[in-house]
Protein backbone atom coordinates (compact mmCIF):
# COMPACT_ATOMS: atom_id res chain seq x y z
CA UNK A 1 0.00 0.00 0.00
CA UNK A 2 1.37 3.30 -1.16
CA UNK A 3 0.67 6.26 0.87
CA UNK A 4 1.75 10.04 0.72
CA UNK A 5 2.51 11.90 3.95
CA UNK A 6 2.13 15.56 2.90
CA UNK A 7 2.20 18.77 4.38
CA UNK A 8 1.93 22.48 2.60
CA UNK A 9 2.98 26.14 3.77
CA UNK A 10 1.20 29.36 2.55
CA UNK A 11 0.30 32.84 2.66
CA UNK A 12 -2.43 32.28 5.25
CA UNK A 13 -5.89 30.61 5.75
CA UNK A 14 -8.00 31.25 3.05
CA UNK A 15 -7.48 30.60 -0.64
CA UNK A 16 -10.81 31.93 -1.33
CA UNK A 17 -9.45 35.78 0.08
CA UNK A 18 -6.29 35.16 -1.92
CA UNK A 19 -3.76 32.90 0.24
CA UNK A 20 -1.66 30.48 -2.00
CA UNK A 21 0.73 27.68 -1.28
CA UNK A 22 4.20 28.84 -1.34
CA UNK A 23 5.53 24.93 -0.35
CA UNK A 24 5.01 21.81 -0.62
CA UNK A 25 6.90 19.06 0.90
CA UNK A 26 5.91 14.96 0.71
CA UNK A 27 7.67 11.28 1.86
CA UNK A 28 6.36 8.34 0.60
CA UNK A 29 5.65 5.09 2.17
CA UNK A 30 4.87 1.82 0.85
CA UNK A 31 3.12 -0.42 3.50
CA UNK A 32 3.96 1.64 6.21
CA UNK A 33 7.66 1.95 5.35
CA UNK A 34 9.50 5.61 4.17
CA UNK A 35 11.09 4.47 1.12
CA UNK A 36 13.45 7.39 1.05
CA UNK A 37 11.48 9.07 -2.32
CA UNK A 38 10.28 12.49 -1.22
CA UNK A 39 9.18 15.23 -3.28
CA UNK A 40 9.54 19.18 -2.20
CA UNK A 41 9.28 22.25 -3.86
CA UNK A 42 8.94 26.13 -3.28
CA UNK A 43 6.56 27.71 -5.20
CA UNK A 44 6.05 31.52 -6.10
CA UNK A 45 2.48 32.73 -4.93
CA UNK A 46 2.50 35.72 -7.22
CA UNK A 47 2.03 37.90 -4.24
CA UNK A 48 3.16 39.88 -1.36
CA UNK A 49 3.87 37.57 2.12
CA UNK A 50 2.19 38.72 4.77
CA UNK A 51 4.07 39.24 8.25
CA UNK A 52 2.00 36.82 9.88
CA UNK A 53 2.64 34.19 7.38
CA UNK A 54 6.26 35.18 7.36
CA UNK A 55 6.81 34.63 10.91
CA UNK A 56 5.48 31.01 11.27
CA UNK A 57 7.45 29.60 7.72
CA UNK A 58 10.30 32.04 7.21
CA UNK A 59 9.20 32.46 3.39
CA UNK A 60 9.78 35.74 2.43
CA UNK A 61 9.14 37.67 -0.95
CA UNK A 62 12.79 38.02 -2.27
CA UNK A 63 13.33 34.10 -1.35
CA UNK A 64 10.44 32.75 -3.58
CA UNK A 65 10.52 35.86 -6.13
CA UNK A 66 12.35 33.39 -8.88
CA UNK A 67 10.88 30.30 -7.90
CA UNK A 68 7.88 28.26 -10.39
CA UNK A 69 4.52 29.16 -9.85
CA UNK A 70 2.20 26.47 -9.30
CA UNK A 71 0.74 25.61 -12.64
CA UNK A 72 4.37 25.07 -13.95
CA UNK A 73 4.46 22.48 -10.80
CA UNK A 74 1.44 21.05 -11.42
CA UNK A 75 1.89 18.22 -13.36
CA UNK A 76 4.92 17.13 -11.32
CA UNK A 77 3.21 17.47 -8.23
CA UNK A 78 0.17 14.84 -9.38
CA UNK A 79 2.56 12.58 -10.67
CA UNK A 80 4.20 12.19 -7.52
CA UNK A 81 1.20 11.47 -5.38
CA UNK A 82 -0.12 9.26 -8.33
CA UNK A 83 -3.52 8.00 -7.13
CA UNK A 84 -1.72 7.12 -3.37
CA UNK A 85 -3.70 8.09 -0.34
CA UNK A 86 -2.40 11.27 1.50
CA UNK A 87 -2.02 11.39 5.22
CA UNK A 88 -2.34 15.24 6.56
CA UNK A 89 -2.22 16.68 9.57
CA UNK A 90 -5.67 18.92 9.57
CA UNK A 91 -6.54 17.25 6.02
CA UNK A 92 -9.23 20.29 5.72
CA UNK A 93 -6.82 23.06 5.31
CA UNK A 94 -4.03 21.76 2.63
CA UNK A 95 -6.75 20.37 0.86
CA UNK A 96 -8.74 23.38 0.25
CA UNK A 97 -5.61 24.79 -1.11
CA UNK A 98 -4.63 21.89 -3.18
CA UNK A 99 -7.77 21.70 -4.48
CA UNK A 100 -8.05 25.41 -4.97
CA UNK A 101 -4.67 25.57 -6.73
CA UNK A 102 -4.79 22.53 -9.17
CA UNK A 103 -8.50 24.02 -10.09
CA UNK A 104 -6.90 27.55 -10.87
CA UNK A 105 -4.31 25.34 -13.13
CA UNK A 106 -7.02 23.99 -15.06
CA UNK A 107 -6.25 20.25 -13.13
CA UNK A 108 -9.14 18.33 -11.48
CA UNK A 109 -9.19 18.65 -7.53
CA UNK A 110 -8.41 16.06 -5.33
CA UNK A 111 -11.26 14.19 -3.48
CA UNK A 112 -11.63 14.77 0.25
CA UNK A 113 -11.93 11.03 0.97
CA UNK A 114 -8.25 10.30 -0.30
CA UNK A 115 -6.94 12.21 2.99
CA UNK A 116 -6.57 10.68 5.94
CA UNK A 117 -6.37 13.07 8.67
CA UNK A 118 -4.12 12.97 11.15
CA UNK A 119 -5.49 15.55 13.64
CA UNK A 120 -8.93 14.04 13.65
CA UNK A 121 -6.99 10.41 14.59
CA UNK A 122 -5.44 11.91 17.32
CA UNK A 123 -8.52 13.76 18.57
CA UNK A 124 -10.83 10.57 18.53
CA UNK A 125 -7.82 8.07 19.95
CA UNK A 126 -6.62 11.10 23.00
CA UNK A 127 -10.53 13.27 23.50
CA UNK A 128 -9.25 16.32 25.00
CA UNK A 129 -6.07 16.13 24.80
CA UNK A 130 -3.54 18.87 22.87
CA UNK A 131 -3.58 17.29 19.30
CA UNK A 132 -1.34 19.51 17.36
CA UNK A 133 1.71 18.10 15.67
CA UNK A 134 4.15 19.32 18.59
CA UNK A 135 2.22 17.80 21.26
CA UNK A 136 1.87 14.47 19.33
CA UNK A 137 6.25 14.78 19.01
CA UNK A 138 6.24 14.97 22.61
CA UNK A 139 3.60 12.35 23.37
CA UNK A 140 5.60 9.71 20.93
CA UNK A 141 8.84 10.95 21.54
CA UNK A 142 9.53 11.85 18.15
CA UNK A 143 12.58 14.42 17.66
CA UNK A 144 11.46 17.61 16.64
CA UNK A 145 14.24 19.74 17.57
CA UNK A 146 14.76 20.93 13.87
CA UNK A 147 11.35 22.18 13.89
CA UNK A 148 12.23 26.07 14.54
CA UNK A 149 9.90 27.44 11.75
CA UNK A 150 7.68 25.49 10.57
CA UNK A 151 9.14 23.68 6.72
CA UNK A 152 6.50 21.37 4.78
CA UNK A 153 9.03 19.07 3.52
CA UNK A 154 10.36 18.32 7.57
CA UNK A 155 6.98 18.42 8.97
CA UNK A 156 6.28 15.67 6.62
CA UNK A 157 8.95 13.88 8.06
CA UNK A 158 7.86 14.15 11.38
CA UNK A 159 4.41 13.56 10.46
CA UNK A 160 5.46 10.33 8.75
CA UNK A 161 6.82 9.34 11.97
CA UNK A 162 3.84 10.59 14.29
CA UNK A 163 1.31 8.91 12.15
CA UNK A 164 3.23 5.60 11.89
CA UNK A 165 2.73 5.80 15.83
CA UNK A 166 -1.02 6.76 15.77
CA UNK A 167 -1.78 3.68 13.56
CA UNK A 168 0.47 1.29 16.20
CA UNK A 169 3.83 2.11 16.35
CA UNK A 170 6.87 2.56 14.36
CA UNK A 171 8.77 0.09 12.34
CA UNK A 172 11.94 -1.07 13.50
CA UNK A 173 14.75 0.94 12.00
CA UNK A 174 12.15 3.80 11.29
CA UNK A 175 14.26 6.20 9.36
CA UNK A 176 14.43 8.13 5.65
CA UNK A 177 17.65 6.91 4.69
CA UNK A 178 17.41 4.64 1.82
CA UNK A 179 20.45 2.76 2.75
CA UNK A 180 19.18 1.21 6.18
CA UNK A 181 16.05 0.92 4.44
CA UNK A 182 17.77 -1.59 1.83
CA UNK A 183 19.61 -2.93 5.06
CA UNK A 184 16.57 -3.92 6.81
CA UNK A 185 14.54 -5.29 3.44
CA UNK A 186 17.48 -7.57 2.96
CA UNK A 187 17.35 -8.72 7.03
CA UNK A 188 14.06 -9.64 6.36
CA UNK A 189 14.76 -11.42 3.01
CA UNK A 190 17.52 -14.00 4.43
CA UNK A 191 16.34 -14.47 7.72
CA UNK A 192 14.60 -17.52 8.94
CA UNK A 193 11.98 -16.05 11.20
CA UNK A 194 8.54 -15.80 10.14
CA UNK A 195 5.88 -14.12 12.13
CA UNK A 196 3.86 -16.61 13.83
CA UNK A 197 0.25 -15.42 15.60
CA UNK A 198 0.45 -15.17 19.54
CA UNK A 199 -0.59 -17.89 21.40
CA UNK A 200 -3.11 -15.44 22.98
CA UNK A 201 -3.96 -11.86 22.01
CA UNK A 202 -3.29 -9.17 23.59
CA UNK A 203 -5.92 -7.64 25.42
CA UNK A 204 -7.34 -3.85 23.89
CA UNK A 205 -5.47 -0.94 25.50
CA UNK A 206 -8.92 0.78 24.39
CA UNK A 207 -11.06 1.66 27.26
CA UNK A 208 -14.74 1.72 26.42
CA UNK A 209 -15.21 5.16 26.55
CA UNK A 210 -12.61 5.36 23.82
CA UNK A 211 -14.00 3.27 21.63
CA UNK A 212 -17.76 4.44 22.16
CA UNK A 213 -16.14 8.24 21.40
CA UNK A 214 -14.38 6.79 17.88
CA UNK A 215 -17.49 5.27 17.02
CA UNK A 216 -19.38 8.27 17.18
CA UNK A 217 -16.77 10.30 15.61
CA UNK A 218 -16.85 8.33 12.58
CA UNK A 219 -20.43 8.05 12.29
CA UNK A 220 -20.87 11.79 12.12
CA UNK A 221 -18.53 11.98 9.55
CA UNK A 222 -21.08 9.85 7.15
CA UNK A 223 -20.68 7.36 4.50
CA UNK A 224 -17.61 9.00 3.23
CA UNK A 225 -15.49 8.08 6.34
CA UNK A 226 -11.93 6.46 5.49
CA UNK A 227 -12.57 4.46 8.14
CA UNK A 228 -15.61 2.60 7.00
CA UNK A 229 -14.81 2.22 3.55
CA UNK A 230 -11.40 0.47 5.06
CA UNK A 231 -13.44 -2.00 7.33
Amino acid sequence: MREIVLDTETTGFEPSEGDRIVEIGAVELFNHLPTGNTYHQYINPERMMPKAAFEVHGLGDDFLRDKPVFKSIAQAFIDFIGDAQLVIHNAAFDMKFLNHELKAAGFAGLPYARATDTLMIARAKFPGSPASLDALCRRFGVDNSAREKHGALLDSEILAEVYLELIGGRQPDFGLNPEAQNKTQKLQTTSDWRPRPRPEPLPSRLTEAEIAAHSAFVEKMGDAAIWKKRL
